[in-house]
């Protein structure tokens, strides 16, 4: 990146520099055993971890970039690719499975031009499928920044994604 000072950005575009990364480490007064609440805080308002907050973090809490990565990297909670400002996670357990969560997904893919596991060009939307959101008796269920909609059709489906900005 061009400014040292600018460590990633946030989901409102506005860059979360290393002031306020230094910030969120000083609230947990530099405490190593804190290393994973700092990265939720950090991956909550700025939604992915990159490279440079990782090893500003390592250097701040004294904790070896290795195992800051590795907890980026294990933990789902975790991402070290930049995530759209909508979370949209679609339900491939039995009960969504046999009501048509398929059809779900390959409208949601064809609407947003992305896979599970992948994020649009323009960091709209991040797409994730998962085993069971555990609403079972609402499939099929896709849930959005942790709204879940359920009893969806394709159609549905596609009317709630162009709801979003």
């Amino acid at each position: 990146m061009s400014n040292p000072e600018c460590a990633c950005h946030e989901s409102k575009g506005e860059p979360l520099d290393a002031a306020r990364i230094d910030q969120i480490i000083t609230a947990h007064r530099g405490d190593p055993s804190a290393l994973i609440q700092v990265m939720l805080e950090i991956q909550a308002e700025n939604r992915w971890l990159p490279r440079e907050v990782l090893a500003r973090m390592a250097e701040a809490l004294q904790v070896p970039l290795a195992r800051v990565q590795h907890i980026a990297t294990f933990y789902k909670a975790f991402s070290p690719v930049p995530k759209g400002r909508h979370d949209v996670h679609i339900c491939m357990g039995t009960a969504c499975h046999v009501r048509g969560a398929p059809r779900i997904l390959d409208t949601v893919e064809e609407l947003t031009g992305i896979a599970p596991g992948e994020t649009d060009m323009e960091l709209k939307f991040s797409l994730e499928t998962v085993n069971c959101l555990g609403c079972c008796a609402l499939g099929p269920v896709v849930e959005i920044d942790g709204k879940a909609h359920g009893h969806l059709s394709p159609a549905q489906s596609a009317e709630l994604l162009q709801g979003y900005e």
